[in-house]
């Protein structure tokens, strides 16, 4: 016997053997992930994110909650116009009270305000009532949360042929308009 062989031999008889690793086992030297192993989690991660996002509409989601706000702001101008009508035995605040039939909006632009509003295509021109309502019945006049200013807040205001007030948003988006009347 060549002195390979023996070796060989006597490794065999110490319970050593040569034949590989199975595959799946490892030793404890090698322990943690393999690049392959997390680059697959990223990916999955990053797949079910974007079913996320997309399942849940995040423009979708944002235009609800500005035609929430445009809502809010639209009742309380009309509260506080009435308020205001109750405080001063009927009468609404300058400028408001000869409209009728023809929607201005609130602001203070002196050429007209928004001829584009899209509620309403009978805009006239401007009406500022901050000097009414102001500090006694709202903290400020409020303006649209996406296009609207203290010269053009995009809300705007009316009264009908029976005196009712109206009071509604410009601007809504996804083809939704609010309007609220008393």
């Amino acid at each position: 016997m060549g002195k390979k062989q023996r070796h060989f031999k006597s490794t065999q008889e110490k319970g050593f053997t040569s034949t590989p690793k199975r595959l799946g086992v490892s030793s404890q030297s090698e322990q943690g992930f393999t690049l392959l192993e997390i680059l697959l989690v990223v990916a999955a991660i990053a797949i079910l994110a974007g079913i996320v996002i997309v399942a849940l509409n995040p423009s979708k989601q944002l235009g609800d909650t500005r035609n929430a706000e445009r809502q809010s702001d639209v009742n309380a101008l009309l509260n506080a116009i009435t308020q205001y009508a109750l405080d001063n035995g009927g009468n609404l605040p300058s400028g408001i009270d000869s409209i009728v039939g023809s929607a201005q909006v609130l602001g203070t632009a002196s050429s007209g305000c928004d001829s584009t509003c899209g509620a309403t295509t009978t805009v006239a021109s401007c009406v500022d009532i901050r000097s009414d309502l102001v500090s006694d019945y709202v903290v400020g006049i409020p303006s649209d949360p996406s296009s609207g200013s203290a010269a053009n807040t995009d809300y705007y205001v009316n009264t009908d042929s029976g005196g009712r007030v109206v009071v509604g948003a410009c601007d809504m988006e996804r083809s939704q308009t609010f309007e609220i009347s008393r």
